[in-house]
């Protein structure tokens, strides 16, 4: 498959890495040569310094010979306006970066079909939804759900002095206990378990269930004191805070704090009657105060400072907030706010890029996501007839080294794997791996 891609800032640069590893070909543009460098130096691919919305440069790539044209610049009119042009010149398909919602409503689908823009994407959306699932319960720190109905959840949870597993042999755990440990994040490393491992304190533990048992395993996982959430404050009236404030439940009051009075007067007209405006600055301690922070139950720091974000939190827990979570847009902050243990991590680049990845693969998988501050991947494949997934009980498969099966869903209802599972076609299978593209390429080995 060929595939070009229209910018190298954060989004296309971590789309190009997640593409090079399937040995795609690959060409990215970038006006700014000083970006380009470094993908050269890093990534098997083709880097071209010039316009993505060029003409002559989308014929000197080759963009009538290409599967997908994906524009992902920071500037939406370019966007639309190179998948327009790719398109006439006879890419198959184009997707272009936005940041106006009412583009994605789906009166307006068809309109930017016949225009020439096959999909669309807004990363603050995306964002938003992550942290609308991550605040959902105070003691998670991801929380993601598999299906069409939530069949099967995913809980990220860090682990302290009350759960009940520290420091018990993985392999103790019963065969029909309600959940399976799939992945297992300790300071820098991501750990897909084996029977040997076991949970240490302050661990992020990955559990998967089925939705009734999600208070069992809180229980286990010792969080019954967390509060649920049903106040949030947010710092920042990004749009990313703008979007959160309207898809989270009408039953949470939600309080926005933001610096500039002309974004308030922006922000009053796009949020509900749950939502409160106020002019000021979150990181004044007294005016967190005088806003009744001790009575919150979530902090979510969305300025454009990641920084700023991460300090934000740190104050959040220091008055008392369990719950926080910060946007941190520089990659190189991830793993230090995942060490300061601030909390839930959202870098809105990261979802974009793995979100347009899902995309591109094959129609057999259905879902690919990235865990938060690691090198780890959740992916759901659709078992096939003849798949050698289906031939042998999931112990007797052979499974790569980094490679564990949490779940499948089978006719409408989640089941927790164990060795003596049995997978048939037509299950949606959940996997977790370590090592993301070169790993994913041994898992659909699998599944053909």
């Amino acid at each position: 498959m060929k595939i070009i891609i229209g910018g190298a800032g954060a989004v296309g640069t971590h789309l190009a890495e997640l593409l090079s590893r399937e040995n795609q070909d690959i060409v990215i543009i970038d006006d700014d040569n000083n970006r380009l460098d470094p993908i050269r130096s890093h990534y098997d691919l083709m880097a071209v310094t010039g316009s993505p919305s060029s003409i002559e440069m989308l014929n000197e790539v080759g963009v009538s010979k290409a599967d997908l044209f994906v524009a992902v610049t920071p500037d939406e009119n370019r966007n639309l306006m190179a998948c327009i042009l790719a398109s006439k010149l006879g890419v198959k398909k184009t997707l272009a970066r936005i940041d106006n919602y009412e583009y994605l409503e789906p009166e307006n689908a068809e309109f930017f079909k016949n225009l020439g823009v096959g999909s669309l994407i807004y990363p603050e959306m995306l964002a938003a939804n992550e942290i609308a699932s991550s605040i959902r319960m105070s003691w998670v720190r991801q929380w993601w759900k598999f299906g069409k109905n939530g069949e099967l959840i995913l809980i990220g949870a860090k682990i302290r002095e009350k759960c009940e597993l520290l420091n018990l042999p993985l392999r103790e755990i019963k065969a029909e206990d309600p959940y399976h440990i799939v992945a297992i994040r300790r300071d820098n490393e991501t750990i897909i378990p084996r029977g040997s491992d076991f949970v240490q304190l302050y661990d992020i533990v990955f559990f998967i269930t089925t939705p009734e048992y999600i208070p069992y395993v809180r229980k286990i996982a010792g969080k019954e004191d967390y509060k649920d959430v049903h106040k949030l404050m947010i710092m920042g009236g990004s749009r990313i805070a703008m979007r959160t404030a309207q898809i989270v439940p009408d039953n949470l009051s939600v309080k926005i704090i933001e610096q500039d009075p002309i974004r308030c007067e922006l922000l009053n007209q796009h949020v509900g009657k749950n939502t409160i405006i106020i002019n000021g600055d979150a990181r004044d301690i007294s005016l967190l105060k005088e806003e009744n922070i001790e009575d919150t139950d979530a902090f979510v720091a969305t300025t454009g400072n990641s920084e700023a974000n991460i300090l934000a939190c740190l104050n959040a827990k220091r008055l008392g907030i369990n719950k926080t979570v910060a946007e941190v847009e520089n990659l190189d902050y991830i793993s230090m706010a995942d060490s300061l243990d601030i909390g839930t991590i959202i870098n809105k680049k990261k979802i974009a890029a793995a979100h347009i990845y899902q995309m591109l693969l094959d129609e057999d998988v259905t879902n690919v996501r990235s865990l938060t501050f690691s090198n780890a991947d959740v992916v759901e494949y659709i078992a096939g007839e003849n798949d050698a997934i289906t031939k042998n009980v999931v112990k007797d498969l052979g499974l790569p080294v980094g490679v564990i099966i949490g779940g499948v869903i089978r006719e409408g209802k989640g089941i927790i794997v164990n060795g003596n599972t049995q997978i048939i076609p037509g299950d949606d299978v959940v996997l977790f791996c370590v090592g993301q593209g070169q790993m994913l390429k041994k898992i659909d080995k699998f599944f053909k």
